[in-house]
Parts: structure tokens; C-alpha cells; sequence
């Protein structure tokens, strides 16, 4: 793809800042424009929530302080909702305990305060980013999974016949490993395929997405149906 190409792909995707912080926000929504991306900016979480309401957003950049409205609390309303869209969290709580309540609430990923401008575009580009459809995802090699289905150019996941509500990095879990059913994907090619990063975190945030995914497919981890740790190397998603 030509650079020219990827601005233009990147124009059509719009994202909403929520942030009240103008020394964080407008240098932000600056940068991103500048990469071609569509911003609206918002200091406060029940505009954020009003404006994810009107739809049209492809990627949600969160401040968890807002004054109003909490950031967790957002999320939390908008999964309720059965609102899918990508959530990128940009927190000052960078403990441990902290982070994994955010992912809990339905975040996708997270940026700490202060952070490198360019961590957090590539964060961006990678929740940003769709799959392209192909024979080996949609209908892996071999015989594929008769109680999972999935469509990627829609980006949904059926299981026996009913939609899975899905957070992006689930979705995008989901793609690699059933791409790859009956073989090992290991833990590094899972975080360049869906963070397109190596071991930015603790091996942490890998395992609790991959426990959410399990626990959205009624998956026991004791005796998996379809997700299956291989110890000291990754994950295997099963043949029925």
C-alpha cells in the first residue's frame, strides 16, 4: 500500500478524544488529524456518551479522570449497550490493579500518562486496523470448527448460530488463533499479530484477554472445548 493510499484509507476512520486535559487534547487531536484521521474532541464523559450514541466512531480515545462521567463507567455503558467499538484508555493509574479493572470494563488497550506520541499512534493504527477477508481465516485449513463462525469482513463471531459480542482485541484473537485451528500460536506471534508489538506488557494482559475470550465461548480452561494452553509456548484452537 502507497502512502498516499494509507491516508486516504485513513480518512475514513473517525475517531472521538475524550479528554479533558487541552495540554493532552489538543496536542493529540492535532497529531491524529495530521495522520488523516477524522477527531472530534470532548472534555466531558456524558458528551462522549452522547456522541457514541449518534454512532459513526471507529475508535474511542478514553481518559479514565473525566470530570463527570468516569472513564470505567463509560465503558461499562457502552458494552452494556452491545457497543463494540475499540477503546483506547489513556490513564494517570498506572498500577497493575488499576490497569486491569479498565481492560475489565471493556477497554481494548491502554497508554499511561505521560506517554511517547508515537506508542500511542501505533496503539491507534493497531485497534484501527481490520483484517482483510481470506480463505485461510474465514475457513481455516483443514475442517473447521462446526460451533464457531466468523466473518471478517463484518468483524463477527458466531457460536452455534449466535453472535458473540465481542471487544476488538477479542475479535482479533479469535481471527489468529481459529485462522491457525488444530496448530500452536505462540504468545510473541499473537502480540505482533494483535497488538503489533513484542512484550510491550507483562505476559498479563495476553492471558486475561485470552480468559475473557474463553469465558465469551463457555470455554472451561480445566478441560477446553476449543482453546487449549500449551505451556511455555501459546495457545491451540480445536478441531471438533
Amino acid at each position: 500500500m502507497t502512502s498516499s493510499e494509507r491516508t486516504a484509507e485513513r480518512e475514513h476512520h473517525a475517531i472521538l478524544l475524550a479528554e479533558d486535559d487541552p495540554a493532552i487534547s489538543d496536542p493529540l487531536a492535532r497529531a491524529l488529524r495530521r495522520e488523516g484521521y477524522t477527531v472530534e474532541v470532548t472534555a466531558a464523559g456524558a458528551d462522549a456518551l452522547s456522541s457514541l450514541d449518534r454512532g459513526g466512531f471507529d475508535l474511542l480515545v478514553l481518559d479514565l479522570g473525566l470530570p463527570d462521567v468516569d472513564g470505567l463507567e463509560i465503558c461499562r455503558r457502552i458494552r452494556q449497550d452491545g457497543d463494540n467499538v475499540p477503546v483506547l484508555v489513556l490513564t494517570a493509574r498506572a498500577d497493575e490493579v488499576d490497569t486491569v479493572v479498565g481492560l475489565d470494563a471493556g477497554a481494548d488497550d491502554y497508554v499511561a500518562k505521560p506517554f511517547r506520541l508515537a506508542e500511542l499512534l501505533a496503539r491507534v493504527r493497531a485497534l484501527l486496523r481490520r483484517g482483510t477477508p481470506d480463505a485461510r481465516t474465514d475457513q481455516p485449513a483443514g475442517s473447521p470448527n462446526e460451533g464457531v463462525r466468523i466473518d471478517i469482513e463484518s468483524r463477527q463471531a458466531f457460536l452455534d448460530g449466535a453472535e458473540l459480542h465481542l471487544t476488538a482485541k477479542e475479535f482479533d484473537l479469535l481471527r489468529v488463533l481459529f485462522r491457525e485451528v488444530g496448530r500452536v500460536v505462540t504468545r510473541d506471534q499473537l502480540m505482533r499479530e494483535v497488538w503489533e508489538t513484542t512484550w510491550w506488557s507483562s505476559t498479563k494482559t495476553l492471558d486475561m484477554h485470552i480468559s475473557w475470550l474463553r469465558r465469551k465461548l463457555g470455554d472451561d480452561a480445566s478441560q477446553p472445548r476449543f482453546i487449549t494452553t500449551v505451556r511455555g509456548v501459546g495457545f491451540r484452537f480445536e478441531r471438533e
